[in-house]
């Protein structure tokens, strides 16, 4: 999380971006087990770059039943005052919560799952997506070129994990009732493993509206959850975190780490529960 703030913005307007793709891409290259690989799109004339990371049981993986587990790397500023698109190019993001917390948790599930691909018999995929604050544009431009049937059967995305001075709540985000069994699923993790995530607050979405990078996928029928700190107004377990799409949204600022743990252990023990 610290690396990917250090960018000083992963703003896919700013020059900066780049180097947070080579970042992505030199830390998954060196975890032996892991195939990496990037998928392109673009919006609005901006290149978009999703990575993508395969880690698949030691026999031959399923045509069906893969498992995602997602987070978006890219950020912006666009709350900070005097922010306009032209000056992405410029300013800050350092996103260091939104969405370093949950970009880091993947490069952590690569380093793990690495050295678990003897228990697993679907493949995980761990997809880092571009241009989630463009409205998940790279997550549903990688929607748009998988073929039909997709080959997922879950998808689990980590969302902004690392900031709440009051209790170790995350919200549940489940795009539409297709996906009540997965959110089930995360619910009864949470009570198995003890993880402590409390409350674990669900909550239906039913339109892109709710913009994660769950959406795309949930919306086309494919079960898929979002855990985030907070999605909607501020009530008696979340003040607001009001450093959000600034340039303050700086590593010192995420500072409850026991939530962000249990956020990034709850997405992985559900994944791997579908996955083995």
């Amino acid at each position: 999380m610290v690396a990917l703030a250090s960018f000083g913005s992963r703003d896919v307007r700013n020059p900066d971006h780049a180097k947070a793709v080579a970042y992505l891409k030199e830390q998954l290259g060196a975890i032996p087990g892991v195939t990496v690989r990037s998928h392109f799109g673009t919006y609005q004339s901006l290149p978009l770059e999703n990575i993508l990371a395969f880690i698949d049981p030691l026999g031959p993986a399923p045509d069906q039943g893969w498992v995602m587990i997602c987070a978006h790397y890219d950020s912006i500023a666009s709350f900070q005052p005097g922010w306009t698109p032209a000056k992405a190019a410029t300013m800050a993001a350092p996103g260091a919560d939104d969405n370093g917390t949950g970009t880091a948790a993947l490069l952590e599930y690569a380093r793990v799952l690495a050295q678990e691909r003897f228990t697993l018999r679907q493949r995980i995929v761990l997809a880092f997506f571009d241009g989630e604050e463009l409205f998940f544009k790279g997550s549903a431009s990688y929607l748009g070129s998988l073929d039909t049937p997709s080959p997922y059967a879950a998808v689990i995305n980590i969302d902004m994990v690392g900031f709440n001075p009051i209790a170790d709540r995350l919200d549940l985000i489940y795009y539409t009732n297709g996906s009540a069994a997965l959110r089930d699923r995360v619910i009864s993790a949470n009570d198995r493993y003890t993880i402590g995530v409390t409350p674990l607050v669900p909550q239906l979405a039913t339109s892109g509206a709710t913009i994660l990078d769950a959406a795309p996928f949930g919306l086309a029928g494919i079960p898929a959850v979002a855990l985030v700190q907070r999605y909607g107004e501020n009530d008696a377990t979340f003040p607001g975190n009001y450093t959000f799409h600034t340039v303050n949204d700086t590593p010192d600022k995420v500072t409850n780490k026991r939530l962000w743990l249990k956020a990034a252990k709850l997405t992985l023990a559900t994944a791997l529960e579908l996955a083995r």
